[in-house]
């Protein structure tokens, strides 16, 4: 059956009035498909104009006689495509993407009394490591901290953390994590470097041989051997860390199973099991950052190692990708007699987490503001990664982009410097894994990072970058 059906509404709407959507459920191709092939060819044509606001997902499916479901999916693949854009109670709107538009040619300078003033281009930062700050919800960030403020200053505050937000906090990682936890396998910190610090000091001591991936993270690297700890690069490969690599002699191993940082990896479970059954015959603990485990794109989650074997795995989370670096909460989850310790630790050191900020943060996870503000991150992230990979993945070969908020995209070690030099000078900021290495550089490229730059900066970034690699190539 074919229906050829028009849209009506108000005045907000009133480019979409006479456009016909024509839905055949004769077809093989799925309604949700179907109505995203035409919504995506109305706004090439210029038939939906950047600004124009969209139906509902209830209205739309009302009007064309099908389940909300097709509309919604429909909409989370252009969002994903970075066609559509949504503004925090407002509705889903076209996006604007007229700053893909080519720079303007240089013109030859006139005399200095007759030279405009002009206000240099900013910055486009495609670095990793910072999450998009600028996209919250006011109002539920607000209402967290009157919360806060509140409540009476804590004059003995608790090593652990406030039991209330460990509480929140073991349901959040029941939820995002599917892991069995408690309270009492829980410890608030200020992020991964305090987590990190302090299973260094419970764990490792002057010269014990702590293990980091390698490329990896560098601030695991820096914290261990600032404990004394001798630092044993791991190498790993496309999927995360080799194990079979692995010296027996370890006592500490430090991975990022979810997302390689910077490879992009998800190590598989096959491989996750051999790590915990090294751990148990070899008596290490293993340290699982799950630093961005909440982005993953066409992809299902994997099992997070702690889940799998928590006698020999200590799990560190942090908000700072989740919802900001600035915020300075982070846990540690373990069994309880590694926690006491880490404890017993805190206490000695004088080393706490802020009391009104864990309260905030309490405030956001009991209210359900932090779930949504990971449903909304979920779909903007996932347009600035499908405009990374759009663009950049005909040029170079790309690793890591199911997950996280960064892209390996690998070149030969001859191009990068040169790469990097000439798209500095055109504004764009970019990283190379040279610094993510401990010894001599085993994978060469760049590691782009999309969560801190606007999608239409991402796109212009990936733009001017794709140039250079042709030209290089």
């Amino acid at each position: 059956m074919s229906t050829n059906n028009r849209f009506s509404g108000t005045t907000s709407l009133r480019t979409l009035i006479d456009l016909p959507v024509s839905l055949s459920r004769d077809s093989a191709l799925p309604l949700s498909v179907q109505l995203g092939d035409w919504l995506r060819e109305a706004m090439r044509a210029g038939a939906l104009t950047a600004g124009t606001r969209l139906p509902s997902s209830r209205g739309l499916a009302a009007q064309l006689g099908v389940s909300r479901t097709v509309v919604t999916e429909a909409y989370q693949q252009l969002y994903a495509e970075g066609w559509l854009d949504g503004r925090h109670g407002s509705g889903t709107f076209v996006a604007d993407l007229s700053t893909d538009a080519a720079p303007p040619a240089r013109q030859t300078p006139a005399p200095p009394v007759a030279e405009p003033v002009r206000r240099a281009a900013p910055l486009i930062d495609l670095t990793p490591g910072e999450p998009w700050v600028k996209d919250y919800d006011a109002a539920a960030w607000k209402r967290a901290w009157r919360k806060a403020a509140d409540l009476p200053p804590g004059d003995d505050p608790d090593p652990y953390g406030l039991p209330r937000l460990r509480e929140l906090l073991a349901g959040h990682l029941r939820r995002s994590r599917a892991i069995a936890v408690g309270p009492e396998n829980i410890l608030v910190t200020r992020g991964t470097g305090n987590g990190l610090d302090l299973v260094a000091l419970a764990l490792l001591g002057p010269g014990a041989r702590a293990g980091v991936e390698d490329p990896g993270y560098r601030v695991a690297r820096n914290v261990f051997a600032a404990r004394g700890a001798t630092i044993v690069p791991c190498p790993v490969d496309e999927d995360g860390v080799i194990v079979s690599g692995l010296p027996s002699d370890l006592r500490v191993l430090y991975t990022t199973p979810a997302h390689q940082y910077p490879m992009g990896g998800r190590l598989p479970i096959p491989r996750r099991e051999r790590l915990l059954a090294w751990a148990r015959r070899t008596g290490a603990m293993v340290v699982e950052d799950d630093y961005d485990a909440e982005f993953r794109y066409d992809v299902a989650p994997l099992p997070a190692l702690y889940g799998l074997d928590p006698s020999r795995v200590v799990l560190l989370g942090t908000l700072s990708k989740s919802l900001a670096p600035d915020v300075g909460v982070g846990w540690l989850v373990g069994e309880p007699a590694l926690l006491s310790r880490i404890a017993e630790i805190r206490q000695d050191l004088s080393d706490r987490t802020s009391g009104p900020v864990q309260q905030a943060v309490a405030t956001l996870l009991e209210r359900g503001d932090l779930d949504r503000h990971l449903r909304r991150m979920r779909l903007e992230y996932a347009r600035r990664r499908a405009a990374v990979v759009e663009i950049l993945g005909p040029v170079c070969r790309l690793r890591g982009d199911t997950a996280g908020l960064h892209v390996l995209a690998e070149l030969p070690p001859s191009e990068v410097r040169g790469i990097v030099s000439a798209a500095a000078s055109r504004g764009v900021l970019l990283d190379t894994t040279v610094r993510h290495h401990h010894a001599e550089s085993q994978v060469h490229g760049l590691v782009i990072g999309y969560g801190s730059a606007a999608l239409p900066d991402v796109r212009r970034g990936c733009q001017i970058l794709a140039e250079l690699i042709a030209a290089a190539s």
